[in-house]
């Protein structure tokens, strides 16, 4: 049997058959190395893929400063290139669009709409000045044949500059994918620079579709990072928002229709959308009637894509193999192979400059000494070339290299012309000339980093304006869905069935929802569950309370009475529902079946009130009634017990005195970083709110807005100063007028409006310089010169200088000198040991802040709280 089979796999390779299995996988690995390297990923060397190199060099044969069609420079491509004319095309239409190697006319499409570029036949192009200076040099490049063997075509570009970074590139291979954003072209010099010097450089992208961009998570471009982006959305009005920029990779169509399926599906409220946008974005969005802004802004960002994720994934072929890498570690390559170009044009041009100044050398003396004369007397080449070998002997040392046959060739072949007007002074100042370059070269090699520095500012001074950043870097907040969705769903219940959902429209109405909500509900047997927004969910039957649940919710305080089973004792308890298992059933009370609830209510601020418990007639029971202060219960856990109220049957439970909250007011922080109003510390400490408190903000441009504390607030990015509004506290500023081109002061008490007003003048050049809520703002103003003449600095006490007026009076003038510089004083500290310090907020216990100012400020100058009879008045 083994005989047989063994003679069958011999007759097999005989007759020359193949396995499938091989030849799948040999040509699967071609196929992949092939797509690999000639398609999809760049080479390190230039940062190009093969079909723009072939685009570039097409269009470096085709230059001669004027424009081409577009049709023909995909014609003239086509022979290095073998996958035809739409790949080519669309990658020409793609470089163009990026507007750094290749100049454009005509339609080339619009990268913000999404719009398409006109056919090929109608559109132009050629190289654009820096296309030309950083990517050729015959010199130095490196050169193979065609796919077809007919033409020579580069293997890479000589590129003196980070390409791959500035372009950014994607491409999906076999089994392999690359994504290199695309990275700002000054800031990359910069960083270039930086690196030559021997310093760690640190970039991240930057989108010509402008943008906020949060790069904290951005890991050098290597995969595993991600990077968020948002639109710029502005409020316009309370009932129109502007979106001014967009986030890479989408285009204003795209996100209007995100925007028109959110409002589809419930999750945003808006009226209409506009699309404006021609050289620049511009898309108004119209709310409706009663829609917040600022909630509208997030919901935004939640559900649409004007807040896009992108996950970098930096790959480049590095001989011949494909090399994942950090785009630090590409720029640093990529610098080091610009030092190296750099090098070796300088090396070449050394060269040239030595071979012209050795046949100069050879020329003068050939034709001072006249060796031209005797030509006639040498029949043969030999004989010609051993004569001038014998003449030149005496000024070899003067040369750079021995003489070769072919310097002696082009000397015998030197024009008679040329040789009588043949100029012996202006040979040697021609000599001299190119000397002074060889030394100049000279000294770039031997200081290569400094020219290479050189180099790379030279490029940022001749392209680099109008290439600044246009995607802003900051830290983003995370959106939470929740808080922003719009509540488009209503929910009703059943109370004595124990049902509650969205299609039960003929039952009680609960409240607005939406689909992301989830829902708390308590039954009369002590029974709580958390579930999804539905259409029907079964709770249990006599539903007492059922509400919209805030998760990690610490002061919505639940107060119950609750009894232990048909005859058992009644308990009374206090408790937080902060985290649960959706769709479980919690037993608030001791688990005993057929537990009653006496008393239940849900108190947003922990309210604690005062309730009287009316028992059941039992013989020998002297009081029937018992006053209850849930105040005195302790807030606990949900599965707590609770404190015994009676062990007598319970008849009913009525209100006596409504609650009071039992919970301090809330400490609130601005994060500067993200503009936002914060809980967990982060920022500035802005103080404790509660009820009616807001927060007074002033922008450097002079606008004054009241806020108030609720975190979902967008704030203007020019804040120059944010604190609790205090409608007593005298406020001070210095501003800049435009107008009048001075510096004017003024004090006024600020008003209780949440409209955007002007508090300085209205233009274009007028600024904030300072503003204060000090007692006794103290500056110190330094003057520039003033006709040759020096102006003594000056201390301004502005309480004294300048009155208190209306907030939006102009104020006044703080001098006519030129001002060089205004610095506020630091406010003296005091001692309030003896002062209160229980609750900051107005109409508390404790003292306000501008209390505790004004008693400050008696001990700092005791005349200006005196009464009439001279007496320092402590009533306050």
């Amino acid at each position: 049997m083994e005989e047989n089979t063994n003679n069958e796999q011999e007759h097999k390779e005989l007759s020359g058959v193949k396995h499938v299995s091989g030849m799948f996988k040999n040509w699967f690995i071609d196929y992949a190395s092939y797509v690999i390297l000639e398609r999809a990923v760049p080479a390190m060397e230039d940062g190009l893929k093969p079909v723009q190199r072939r685009i570039l060099h097409s269009m470096w044969e085709l230059e001669d400063g004027r424009y081409n069609k577009v049709a023909n420079l995909i014609g003239n491509t086509m022979k290095y290139h073998p996958h035809g004319d739409a790949s080519i095309g669309d990658a020409l239409v793609t470089m163009g669009q990026k507007d750094l190697l290749i100049d454009c006319q005509g339609n080339w499409g619009n990268i913000l709409t999404g719009d398409s570029a006109a056919a090929p036949r109608y559109i132009e192009a050629r190289l654009s000045k820096f296309g030309q200076e950083v990517l050729f040099n015959p010199k130095t490049t490196n050169w193979g044949l065609s796919y077809d063997g007919r033409n020579k075509e580069p293997l890479t570009l000589p590129v003196k500059f980070p390409l791959v970074l500035a372009h950014g590139v994607e491409g999906i291979a076999v089994g392999l994918a690359t994504k290199i954003l695309p990275h700002n072209f000054n800031e990359l010099i910069d960083a270039s620079i930086q690196i030559l010097r021997g310093r760690k450089a640190q970039i991240f992208p930057d989108f010509i579709t402008g943008g906020i961009a949060d790069f904290s998570d951005y890991k050098d471009g290597m995969r595993g990072g991600k990077i968020k982006i948002r639109a710029r959305i502005k409020e316009l009005n309370s009932k129109t928002l502007v979106i001014s920029e967009i986030p890479f990779s989408t285009t204003t169509g795209t996100l209007i229709d995100s925007i028109i399926a959110a409002n589809d599906k419930g999750k945003i409220k808006i009226k209409k959308v506009e699309d404006n946008t021609a050289e620049n974005v511009e898309i108004l969005i119209h709310l409706q009637p009663g829609i917040s802004p600022d909630k509208t802004i997030d919901a935004l960002y939640a559900f649409t894509n004007c807040e896009v994720s992108i996950s970098p994934n930096a790959c480049i072929i590095e001989n011949e193999k494909p090399r994942f890498l950090g785009v630090s570690e590409i720029l640093k390559i990529s610098t080091q192979q610009t030092l190296e170009l750099l090098r070796r044009e300088l090396e070449i041009e050394k060269n040239e400059l030595e071979e012209k100044w050795h046949f100069s050398s050879l020329e003068k003396i050939f034709i001072k000494e006249e060796m031209y004369i005797d030509f006639k007397k040498y029949s043969t080449r030999e004989s010609l070339y051993e004569y001038l070998y014998e003449r030149f002997k005496p000024h070899r040392k003067k040369l750079l290299r021995e003489i070769v046959d072919e310097d002696l060739q082009r000397l015998t072949q030197i024009p008679m012309i040329r040789i009588t007007r043949f100029d012996t002074i202006k040979a040697e100042e021609h000599m001299k000339e190119l000397e002074a370059k060889i030394e100049a070269v000279k000294g770039h090699l031997a200081n290569l980093v400094d020219y290479a520095v050189e180099y790379f500012k030279n490029l940022k001074k001749k392209y680099g304006a109008g290439r600044e950043r246009k995607t802003e870097t900051k830290e983003l907040e995370t959106i939470n869905a929740t808080q922003v969705i719009i509540a488009s769903e209503k929910l009703y219940v059943n109370r004595a069935e124990g049902f509650a959902g969205k299609s039960l429209k003929k039952d009680e109405f609960v409240c607005d929802c939406s689909d992301l909500d989830d829902i708390i509900a308590f039954t009369k047997e002590g029974i709580m569950k958390v579930f999804k927004v539905s259409d029907k969910v079964f709770i249990g039957k006599d539903i007492i309370h059922i509400a919209i649940f805030k998760k990690n919710d610490e002061r919505t305080t639940y107060n119950m009475i609750y009894t232990d089973g048909p005859k058992g004792i009644t308990f009374i308890k206090r408790f937080n529902v902060t985290g649960v298992t959706r769709d479980k059933e919690y037993n608030l009370t001791k688990g005993t079946p057929n537990s009653t609830v006496h008393w239940f209510t849900i108190n947003p601020n922990g309210e604690a009130e005062t309730v009287q418990v009316i028992l059941k007639p039992v013989s020998g029971l002297r009081k029937f009634e018992l006053d209850v202060d849930f105040s005195e219960i302790p807030v606990k856990g949900r599965a707590s017990t609770g404190n015994i109220v009676t062990k007598y049957a319970v008849k009913k439970v009525l209100l006596k005195t409504k609650g009071a909250s039992t919970l301090a007011a809330e400490d609130y922080w601005f994060n500067d970083a993200v503009h936002r109003l914060n809980k967990e510390g982060k920022g500035t400490y802005l103080g404790k709110f509660a009820g009616e408190d807001k927060i007074l903000t002033v922008t450097s441009k002079g606008y004054y807005k009241l806020y108030t504390y609720d975190v979902l607030n967008h704030f203007d990015e020019d804040i120059v100063l944010i604190e609790k509004f205090y409608p007593q506290q005298t406020l001070t500023c210095v501003y800049y007028d435009g107008e009048s081109k001075s510096y004017i002061t003024k004090r006024f008490l600020p008003e209780n409006t949440t409209s955007k007003t002007l508090i300085i003048t209205e233009h274009d050049d007028s600024r904030i310089e300072l503003i204060t809520s000090q007692i006794q703002p103290v500056i110190d103003v330094k003057f520039g010169k003033q006709k040759d003449k020096d102006i003594p600095d000056e201390t301004v006490n502005l309480v004294e200088f300048s009155p208190v007026t209306n907030m939006k009076a102009k104020g006044k003038k703080l001098t006519s000198y030129k001002v060089k510089e205004i610095n506020l004083r630091e406010s003296q500290e005091i001692e309030l040991e003896d002062f209160s310090e229980e609750d900051e907020s107005i109409g508390g216990n404790g003292l306000s802040p501008m209390e505790l100012h004004r008693r400050a400020m008696e001990k700092l100058d005791p005349n200006n709280f005196k009464g009439k009879d001279g007496q320092i008045n402590f009533d306050f």
